[in-house]
């Protein structure tokens, strides 16, 4: 009997070597969630825990041609983007799009690291503005790039909520604000185009292993709605695997007590 025509979905992102973000997390993710996940390499990384030592972008053509490669081999039910160091890339994506080979993407856009500071140039900045939000079917920022494509900082609920509608405004058919990193609360905020907020609420997990939890959000959103899931479905069901991710491995010890990535093993045994 023949087996069933997987679902696939494309990461055009970058490596982590840690496996806790990037690449890495979302194919993790993907698997979990019964995708067969593909891949376009934008940019490999040197890293450690705590620091980045270097970080090698992929030429566009570079990126395009393993895009060909993938969409020449599949169909493609689910798109998402990670961090992307070159505006000639962002702009590749969204030419894409615009000629039907991709499906709207679901941007997570990685343009500051986990402290806040920007490293994306201007000009990747401002070709996600404006060529791959207007674009996308969900945008994915967390606080930090929340406030950073907001232009201001972001520490109540309303503020996300007013910052979330601005960022809507950008094109985008829904962003969703996550929050987890707020002290008291763990309410993401989700906006469409029409303007009706949603709130997702959840419990927030004292553990610092949070590292790549963004990317693994974002990956868990692409493969539901790649899976035919409605979008708030799809938020709901994202938030509720990393949650399920962070508690398995919230226990987890590590050299010098050092904060580590968010689990991504599924057999707790």
């Amino acid at each position: 009997m023949a087996l069933p025509v997987p679902t696939v979905a494309l990461s055009v992102a970058a490596h982590d070597p840690l496996g806790g973000a990037g690449l890495a997390a979302d194919l993790a993710t993907y698997a979990a969630l019964g995708v067969h996940g593909t891949v376009a390499v934008t940019a490999v990384t040197a890293q450690t825990l705590s620091t980045v030592s270097r970080a090698v972008p992929m030429e566009a053509p570079f990126v395009a041609a393993q895009i060909a490669a993938v969409v020449g081999e599949f169909s493609i039910d689910g798109v998402k983007t990670g961090m992307i160091r070159e505006a000639e890339t962002v702009g590749l994506i969204a030419e894409l799009i615009d000629d039907g080979q991709l499906p709207a993407p679901v941007v997570d856009p990685v343009l500051v690291d986990g402290r806040g500071v920007q490293f994306a140039p201007p000009e990747v900045e401002a070709a996600y503005r404006n060529q791959l939000i207007p674009r996308s079917r969900v945008l994915t920022p967390n606080l930090a790039e929340a406030s950073l494509l907001a232009g201001r900082s972001l520490t109540t609920v309303p503020e996300i909520e007013d910052a979330a509608e601005a960022l809507a405004g950008l094109g985008a058919e829904w962003v969703v604000v996550t929050a987890g990193s707020l002290a008291d609360v763990a309410t993401d905020v989700a906006i469409n185009r029409s303007g009706a907020v949603h709130h997702l609420a959840g419990e927030r997990l004292d553990t610092p292993h949070v590292r790549g939890s963004g990317c693994t959000f974002a990956a868990a959103t692409t493969a539901l709605l790649a899976r035919g899931a409605e979008p708030l479905d799809a938020f709901a069901g994202a938030k509720a695997f990393v949650h399920q991710q962070l508690e398995r491995g919230r226990g987890w010890r590590l050299r010098d007590g050092l904060a580590g990535p968010i689990a991504h093993w599924i057999n707790d045994g």
